[in-house]
């Protein structure tokens, strides 16, 4: 049976939130958590990973306790070999959506050094050198794009099954390196390896759930050090690394008086562009010859964080907030790219007289106007695109438009760069703080939002439990907002610190909680802890160091988690993925990984619960080390 329908303080944490929610449900316009409550119940089977549509012998499901007998699929699949394929193919398509991600990135950088885009360029040359030395591209005599073009070639080297590695993999320590070398989940190439698990998961080929489930780890390694450190190191070379700076968040940065844009999706390829286009003179005269004040940017989930990080524009909302934000009346224009899009914005977007706007190839939205950007004709787009916002406040009804009050200030910014520059351009304070106690530890707080939970409930009070107990937090995607709306981005809040934190915090002038970038920037925390285990002569899995995905939804979440993991950094999840169908497969994500990578998953959907969990891997880790608390 259907659960007891809660009330709209139940589903969002947020003022903001809730009173959108209430006008929406006023309007007579579906939201999310109306469209979960229609799909609620669910498929027990689906939940646990239990089904399979892989072939058209089926499609089967498997009853493990069938009267005792172990039930199997036509082709003779148990449960614990369908939802290692289940679960490989979830992990295939998360990281590949990061991955392409970085794809995109390396065309762009390709364009630039062989003179094919005007659009784009490199701005941070420091950062592309760095890099070519890095991954050994001489650049001594070479210009600017003929550096350019020899890092893209090494990259899309990355993407193919040319060589036997990803390039940043030597970012890693040696005794991780090892590790995957025993185990045989070294990372090859971001396609060679995806590929591969769409492959071993076809019917007939992996029969061997422990086999798959390794290969998952491996296909999520390749993301990790492969797609989504490429996409996070030339998305800083393109468009400049990020340093600290001030904005503000939540729905209250929409403006009455201006005409509102919102950037949605993962890609700043686009939405770079488009901060181009609303800063251009004579659009902002057009604007103010359609009775607008002027022309007002916003951004949402990781578009909007990769925006925030470099430019400081600020931020309506994260996942479950982009329906909300529609809802306001006050958007003239919604530009999106890819991923965590949910098509229920074309709809929404027809409520009221919002123009929705899809602009890559592989991410068309029925309904939706499409205008297609390349390298090669953004900026023209972008300004396209922006006149139809104008054209679109000309028939914005005052009379449904109702935008909360008071944004919240945050501080962006923290690149690994920006970190080690607040240290004096050394790890050896952060290691300092660490072995003293100050800060016992670092955790990431990553992810989505998922409307099974209260949203950003979890989020935040997990961080506010963390840093009470002198841990550092790094926050990238959704949580960010979540964690921006709630003071825990400014200096200030280093009062609701530990003792010890809040000095370091003070005497840095930080938060105790970092915004890192959006969700393709949590390769920046993998870099960290490699650089800190470097420093100290251990590998990852020996640090003080966790991961937290507490809100999660999607496949690109698990793939992250899965490389976190992997990377030998104890990962908590706030629901489980679809695998308890199989006691095998659980009790390896659980409990066996530790035995072969160093760390493993913690379950729970309680943030007071899991703060207990990742502070008993802290003072686990720092007794390994000989710190003391």
């Amino acid at each position: 049976m259907s659960k007891e329908k809660r009330s709209i303080e139940e589903l969002s944490l947020w003022e903001d939130a809730q009173r959108m929610i209430a006008k929406a449900q006023r309007e007579g316009v579906e939201t999310v958590w109306d469209r979960l409550e229609e799909q609620t119940p669910h498929c027990t089977f689906c939940e646990q990973g239990l089904t399979c549509q892989k072939c058209v012998m089926g499609p089967c499901r498997i009853n493990p306790k069938d009267n005792g007998k172990k039930q199997r699929g036509v082709c003779g699949a148990g449960a614990d070999l369908t939802v290692a394929r289940n679960f490989g193919r979830f992990i295939a398509a998360g990281a590949a959506s990061h991955s392409d991600h970085g794809r995109d990135l390396v065309e762009v950088l390709e364009a630039v050094g062989q003179g094919k885009t005007t659009d784009y360029a490199v701005r941070d040359e420091d950062k592309l050198r760095r890099l070519a030395d890095e991954v050994g591209v001489e650049h001594g005599d070479k210009s600017v794009q003929e550096t350019a073009a020899a890092l893209a070639e090494v990259f899309m080297d990355d993407y193919s099954f040319r060589r036997n590695g990803v390039s940043f993999a030597a970012r890693a320590p040696e005794k991780r390196r090892r590790v995957w070398e025993e185990t045989g989940i070294t990372p090859r190439g971001v396609d060679r390896d995806v590929v591969e698990m769409m492959h071993r998961t076809h019917m007939g080929v992996d029969s061997d759930a422990t086999s798959i489930c390794l290969h998952s780890a491996r296909v999520a390694l390749t993301d990790g050090w492969g797609g989504s450190m490429i996409a996070t190191e030339l998305s800083d070379t393109l468009f400049g690394t990020p340093q600290p700076r001030q904005s503000t968040a939540n729905l209250s940065v929409l403006k009455e008086d201006q005409i509102n844009i919102l950037v949605h999706g993962h890609s700043p390829i686009v939405s770079e562009m488009l901060l181009t286009a609303v800063q251009d003179p004579d659009l902002l005269q057009e604007a103010r010859d359609a009775g607008a004040a002027g022309i007002n940017l916003a951004g949402l989930c990781c578009t909007g964080n990769e925006l925030l990080m470099r430019q400081g524009v600020p931020m309506a909302g994260n996942h479950l907030m982009t329906e909300l934000a529609l809802i306001t009346g006050a958007v003239e224009l919604m530009v999106v790219d890819y991923q965590c899009i949910m098509p229920s914005l074309v709809t929404i977007a027809g409520c009221y007289h919002t123009q929705f706007v899809s602009t890559s190839e592989k991410a068309h939205f029925t309904g939706a106007t499409h205008v297609e950007f390349t390298y090669t004709n953004a900026i023209e787009q972008a300004r396209n695109v922006v006149r139809m916002a104008i054209e679109a406040y000309r028939n914005r009804d005052p009379q449904r438009v109702e935008i909360p009050e008071g944004p919240m200030q945050l501080t962006t910014g923290f690149s690994n760069e920006a970190i080690l520059e607040a240290l004096g351009g050394t790890p050896d304070p952060l290691l300092d703080a660490l072995k003293n106690g100050s800060v016992r530890g670092v955790v990431g707080i990553v992810g989505c939002n998922n409307p099974k939970l209260k949203h950003d409930h979890c989020h935040v009070n997990l961080a506010r439990e963390l840093i009470k107990k002198d841990v550092l937090v790094l926050a990238t995607g959704c949580a960010t907002v979540a964690l921006g709306k709630a003071g825990l981005l400014m200096p200030d809040a280093a009062g609701e610190a530990g003792s010890g934190l809040q000095s370091v915090c003070q005497s840095l002038g930080i938060p105790p909680v970092l915004h890192v970038g959006s969700c393709v920037d949590n390769a920046r925390i993998l870099h960290l802890c490699g650089v800190l285990a470097n420093a100290l002569g251990v590998d990852i899995s020996d640090l003080p160091v966790a991961a937290s995905a507490p809100e999660w939804y999607s496949e690109k979440a698990a793939a992250i988690g899965l490389y976190a993991v992997a990377s030998g950094i104890y990962t908590h999840l706030g629901l489980p993925p679809n695998i308890q169908g199989s006691q095998m497969v659980t009790d390896l994500a659980l409990n066996g990984l530790n035995d072969v990578v160093g760390a493993a998953f913690g379950v729970s959907p309680d943030p007071f619960e899991a703060a207990d969990m990742i502070d008993a891997r802290i003072r686990e880790k720092r007794k390994g080390l000989g710190l003391s608390e």
